[in-house]
Order: C-alpha cells, then structure tokens, then sequence
C-alpha cells in the first residue's frame, strides 16, 4: 500500500479546458515537507497555483488530517473554491479547520468606544449584577424556608466550617487592628482636647467613634478581604474544576451547600467580631489616654456607660449583621460568576473584595442618616 504513505503531492491537469490541481498522497503534518525550506517552497507553489483560480481535486488524497487542512485552507484564503472535488471525509475536515481562526487573520482592531456606549455596558453590566443578586437574595429565602421543613439537611459541616475559618481565626488581626486604631485615635484627640482642657471628653470621643462607627467598619473591611476574597475563590475553583456541574448532576443544590452556609455563618459572626474589635479598640484608647493625658482607668470605665447610651452597641451590632449578610451575598454572587479560566478567577475574586468594601462603606452612610438621631447621650 505505497500511496497510503505518500508524502503530499499536487500536479496540474487540463481537463475539458480548464486547470485542474490534482492532489494526491497523505496531507498530514508527518507527510507534508520538511525541513522549514523546503515547506515554504511547497507552500509558496501552492500560492502561485491558488492565485490562478483552478478546479482542485482532492481525490486522489489518502490521508488528510487538522494541519493538511489548515494548509489548504489557508491557500484557498479561507473560501470554498467553485466547483471543487472533495470527497465527503476529506470536507468534515476541512470543514473543521474552517472553524479555526488562523493566526494573523484577525481583522482590524474595533475602533475605541464613546461616552455613551460605555456608559449603555456600564449600566447594562450593573442591571445584570443586580438581577443576579436579588435572585440570589431569592433563592437563599427560598432556601431558608425549606430548611425550616427539612431541618435534617441543614448544613451543619459547612456552616460550622466557615464560622470556624470567618470568626475564631480572625480573632487575633481584628484585636490587633482595633487596639491600633484606638491607641490612634486616643492620641490624636488627646492633643487637640489638651489644647483645650477638655481632656475628660476622650472617653466620648473614643466611645462613641468606635462602637458606632470604626469597629463595625473595620470588621467589614478586615472580613471582606480576608474572608470574602477566600469564599469568592473556594467556589470560583469549583467553577473552574466542574466540581459545581458535578453537585448539579448529583442532584446536590449548590444554594444549600455552599451559599447559605457562608451567608448565615457570616451574619453571626460578624457581630461577634465587631464587640471583639470595639471592645479592643477602647483598651487601645483607654492605654493611650492614660499614658498621655494620666487619665485613670476608673474614671474612664466608669464615665465610658454614661456617656455612650447602650443604643450605639445595638446599632454596631445591627451593622455587623447587615454588614455579614451583605459580604456573604457579594463573595457567593461574584464566585458563581466565575468562567471556567484562571484568568476569570482572579478578576472576580477582586472585584468580590472591591465590591463589598464599596457597598459596606455605602451602607454605612445609610446607616448613619436613618440613626442619626439615636444612641445619643442624655
């Protein structure tokens, strides 16, 4: 069987007055030309004989395999030729390469876009994001209900999991990030109160600063960049190894596995993490007012009661939930989004913590308009 083993051949042919490129032999990569020489110089031929317009046949081809045909497409300039002879194998081929788009032959890059159509994909990208999210928000209520049926299938290994990994391992960077900003604040205030000789009012200050507003904020910082970028990528993984097609196929609801737990598990330790962190930031004030204004530690435990009414500590423990809940939702909404790619991981694993920084410092504005008139002291 010598012709199956040809290497690739072609010769032209006058039939009926008309050029004919007659192929023949194996057009597969271990039969066409080599060296790199020798393949230019059969390729420049076939240009030559392409510019001529003839009838191909492909007949006589044994053997054609993807490189073959993308040879041939390439020459053909990426158009069927009029009245070519190809047998029906041979043209699945072919057919297949013409789906490939061949190096180099991309056409001009698009042209820049204007205000107003990027303004139409920014608000069309953020429409999606939203429709997402509420459905999100949904399927997570629905969730919920069902549970409350099916109190067996809670998932108890998942929940107790991400409390472990979003509350007890955070204890640490939360306290030293509280005691930090409140030994900072301390001191700054302290040297603008002496200028004054109002050096008691440090025990407001730092009061109601911190467990109304810094502690709750900082949290939320601290947990959507250590904890939601962790969520985001746990299930951008899945994304991109099958493993949430795979749940799917099982019958597994990915809602109840991987969403719920997170979502709950953030909004109870949340606020747990915020009394951490307030209440290291007063130590951190506290160490610093009496080392720079020799204020008493019975003093300031005593005035701190009277002077932050109770309602500043349930209105940081609110915004610890509200805060959980919405960090919770934004790591699962963005995970989910993840393409099957690295690239498409680390995108949304970033715009995850970008996006509930953003949304918790918005919040928190809501928060202080709607409550500005409570927790004020008497």
């Amino acid at each position: 069987m010598p012709d199956t083993i040809a290497p690739a051949a072609f010769a032209v042919e006058i039939r009926d007055g008309r050029r004919v490129a007659c192929l023949s032999g194996a057009w597969t990569l271990a039969s066409l030309p080599t060296p790199l020489s020798r393949f230019e110089q059969f390729d420049a031929s076939l240009q030559s004989l392409a510019a001529e317009n003839p009838v191909w046949d492909l007949t006589a081809v044994t053997r054609l395999d993807s490189a073959g045909a993308l040879l041939l497409w390439r020459v053909w300039r990426k158009c069927w030729p009029a009245g070519a002879v190809i047998p029906d194998d041979h043209r699945h081929v072919l057919q297949r390469a013409a789906s490939v788009p061949l190096v180099g032959s991309q056409s001009s890059p698009p042209p820049p876009m204007g205000l107003v159509e990027w303004l139409g994909r920014l608000v069309f990208s953020l429409w999606n994001h939203l429709r997402d999210g509420i459905a999100l928000i949904g399927q997570v209520l629905l969730d919920l209900i069902w549970l409350f049926a099916h109190p067996r299938e809670f998932p108890l290994r998942e929940f107790s999991a991400t409390m472990y990994k979003c509350g007890a391992l955070a204890l640490p960077v939360t306290a030293l990030v509280g005691f930090l900003i409140g030994v900072v604040l301390s001191y700054l205030s302290s040297l603008q109160l002496r200028l004054f000789g109002a050096e008691i009012f440090i025990v407001n200050i730092l009061g109601m600063s911190i467990i109304r507003e810094l502690g709750p904020v900082l949290v939320a910082v601290l947990v959507a960049g250590r904890s939601g970028s962790a969520m985001t990528a746990q299930i951008g993984v899945m994304r991109v190894t099958e493993e949430i097609d795979a749940m799917a196929t099982m019958g597994v609801s990915r809602s109840v596995r991987l969403v719920l737990p997170k979502v709950m598990a953030l909004a109870i330790a949340m606020p747990l993490l915020v009394v951490w962190c307030s209440a290291a930031g007063i130590l951190g004030g506290l160490v610093a007012a009496n080392l720079q204004l020799d204020l008493s530690w019975g003093f300031f435990i005593d005035a701190l009661p009277r002077v932050v009414p109770l309602a500043n500590l349930w209105i940081g423990l609110s915004k610890g939930v509200v805060f959980g809940l919405l960090i919770g939702l934004i790591a699962c909404h963005f995970g989910l989004r993840v393409k099957p790619n690295t690239e498409s991981l680390s995108t949304k694993t970033t715009s995850s913590v970008v996006a509930s920084i953003t949304v918790v410092i918005l919040v928190d504005a809501v928060f202080a308009i709607y409550t500005r008139n409570l927790g004020l002291p008497l």
